[in-house]
């Protein structure tokens, strides 16, 4: 997470172009892997990138700077937003109904057991219905019934994606670990 003044963040606000390209530098990258964890695709990623940015340096005057992360957090917000609204214009927000996958998946310390990079090459491998369910719900900490009001899907709709989910990467991973172990002796 990244830290803004108040003073930086009135520079951008009062359109300091210096200012804004010193906020778009520090938040492209971290901003792209928000992106690119709910499309998946690159090219896809940077244009939902650049057209959140716009909407950011449009809607930046209306940012009420609260502490230093505020505007780390409101764009993220964006971010997040305009990703959805890529995957409802290119219908890729579609719910996978029905797949044979561990039913518990609770117990299981192997995704624990993932370096960050890992666990996000595995979530961009996941169905867009429920690699945009688990962002939501354990990346974002939204709740099940705001992702069902987000997302137009019932409650227990997003619960059985998450579920879902979670299934599908710890198959991934046990794959993950068969293969890599297979190496080992």
């Amino acid at each position: 997470m990244i830290a803004f003044s108040k003073e930086f963040t009135s520079r951008c606000q009062k359109e300091d172009q210096k200012a804004q390209k010193e906020l778009f530098e520090k938040l492209y990258a971290p901003m792209y892997r928000v992106c690119f964890r709910y499309i998946g695709r690159q090219a896809e990623a940077e244009d939902c990138l650049m057209k959140a940015f716009m909407k950011i340096f449009q809607k930046l005057e209306t940012f009420e700077w609260q502490n230093e992360h505020s505007l780390f957090f409101w764009i993220r917000k964006i971010m997040v937003n305009e990703a959805l609204m890529e995957l409802r214009r290119n219908n890729l927000l579609l719910v996978v109904q029905s797949e044979n996958l561990p039913e518990e998946v609770e117990d299981s310390n192997t995704i624990d057991q993932l370096s960050a990079e890992e666990l996000f090459g595995l979530i961009t491998k996941l169905p867009d219905g429920y690699r945009t369910v688990f962002n939501l719900y354990v990346v974002e900490g939204y709740s099940h019934q705001e992702i069902a009001r987000m997302l137009s899907i019932s409650e227990s709709t997003s619960k059985s994606q998450l579920l879902k989910a979670r299934g599908r990467l710890k198959l991934m991973v046990e794959k993950m670990n068969n293969v890599y172990g297979s190496y080992a002796g």
